[in-house]
């Protein structure tokens, strides 16, 4: 089974609601909790937990719910009311699981060339343990304060690769990987892929 720790998110952030929208696509195709629980290799009782959002899912562990339930992982990000602009104070929240980190949206809802995120990740936090694989060309990021680890797997991978604040790492995000923070301190990492995340394209996992 995959990890069913329940994680909470990052400390004085309101992190958004996907367990609803999760819930209305799996009964919209008439699956039972059982059903999707087991497609995903994960418990029906986490399943729930998810659902009700009592618990954040790893990014593997979101990755299959999705396409288990033939979604876009996009489908789940909240729209940023700001339009073109967003504003310091005013980040919107994205969800795209992982554990004991928050995420946000800093380029506009449909933009499709480019997309980039903003995570604060806590000690110890990260993408999950599993490897987990994005549907686009190339992915940058840069460490604006802290240490973190990005992992790699699969035919290809090369080793660990460790970054500290100012530190930036050009990779493909089609490799299986995944990231944790480092050291003791919040980690804040500025992530921009290219292309944006497809709405009509799931994303594959292993």
């Amino acid at each position: 089974m995959a990890n069913d720790l329940a994680t909470e998110g990052a400390s004085g952030v309101d992190a958004p609601r996907i367990g609803p929208r999760l819930k209305a696509a799996r009964q919209a195709q008439r699956l039972t909790l059982d059903e999707l629980a087991a497609s995903c290799g994960i418990t029906k009782g986490y399943l729930s937990k998810i659902e009700r959002d009592h618990a954040s899912a790893s990014v593997a562990t979101l990755v299959r719910i999705c396409a288990a339930l033939n979604i876009p992982v996009g489908s789940l990000f909240e729209s940023s009311a700001a339009g073109e602009v967003v504003r310091a104070d005013a980040y919107p929240p994205i969800s795209f699981g992982g554990e004991r980190m928050a995420e946000f949206l800093l380029t506009p809802f449909g933009e499709r060339r480019v997309q980039s995120l903003l995570s604060r990740i806590e000690p110890g936090g990260g993408s999950g343990s599993e490897t987990y694989e994005l549907p686009v060309d190339v992915a940058f990021v840069y460490v604006v304060s802290g240490e973190i680890c990005i992992s790699f797997n699969g035919p290809g991978a090369g080793e660990d690769v460790s970054l500290a604040t100012g530190d930036a790492f050009t990779f493909s995000p089609q490799l299986p990987h995944s990231f944790r923070a480092l050291g003791d301190d919040t980690a804040t990492v500025l992530w921009i892929l290219a292309p944006a995340l497809p709405d009509d394209v799931r994303p594959t996992s292993r």
